[in-house]
């Protein structure tokens, strides 16, 4: 391969690439749109295969009428038989025209009834891509805004996020004041509490209740004592 058609091949590669890019980076959007066009078209196929049910429904009142004339002209040609033979000749012929346009009619009404099933299992199939489709759109999108959430949180171990990184070192920090401040103030409880304890103690002590500094013949006459 030249040099000039490894550089065209190349291009082409780095514009099919950078085309798929722009394709991935709105594939949501597109399905999305995809979507509300199909449901659409699904829309416009519901109502022509009401049509069709209609046209169906005509046809066959037209054939049931046939069988009926046919049906009343075949009683009309018995009838005339022995006294009319050329009245029960045409009724025998209006029997076999009648029977003409009834074939003819039932063969509408095959086409229209197979057209409907062909249409009815159609639509049954489109809907069911559909519903998929709808369904694995939901589940990208969710998972993406659960991965955007994680990568936002990880972020600050990361460094990707400089704002979200300074946010959480703040917090860090803000948590480490409010542990010294309690701290601080847990031992303010404690040096409070052991201040009154002391005057207490004084108090007790001065009235010769509790304590005090024992004096040199109250020692010995303990010693003596024993």
């Amino acid at each position: 391969m030249s040099v000039w058609k490894k550089l065209v091949t190349a291009v082409k590669g780095g514009a099919t690439e950078a085309a798929q890019s722009v394709v991935d980076s709105q594939a949501i959007r597109i399905l999305e749109q995809e979507i509300r066009e199909a449901k659409e078209e699904l829309r416009k196929s519901d109502h022509a295969r009401t049509q069709i049910l209609a046209k169906c429904k005509l046809s066959q009142q037209k054939v049931d009428s046939f069988d009926t004339s046919i049906a009343e002209y075949e009683a009309h040609a018995r009838k005339a038989i022995d006294t009319d033979r050329q009245l029960a000749l045409d009724c025998a012929q209006k029997v076999s025209d009648l029977k003409a346009e009834r074939e003819t009619e039932q063969t509408y009404l095959e086409q229209f009834t197979q057209s409907e099933k062909q249409l009815a299992q159609n639509i049954q199939q489109a809907k069911a891509n559909l519903r998929r489709l709808e369904q694995q759109v939901d589940m990208v999108k969710a998972t993406e805004s659960v991965q955007k959430a994680q990568v936002a949180v990880s972020s600050r171990h990361m460094g990707a996020n400089s704002k979200m990184k300074t946010a959480t070192e703040s917090l860090s920090r803000i948590q480490e004041k409010q542990k010294l401040r309690g701290a601080e103030l847990q031992a303010a409880e404690e040096l409070a509490g052991d201040s009154e304890g002391s005057d207490l103690e004084k108090r007790l002590a001065d009235a010769g209740i509790k304590g005090g500094q024992s004096s040199a013949d109250d020692e010995l006459a303990r010693i003596l004592g024993k």
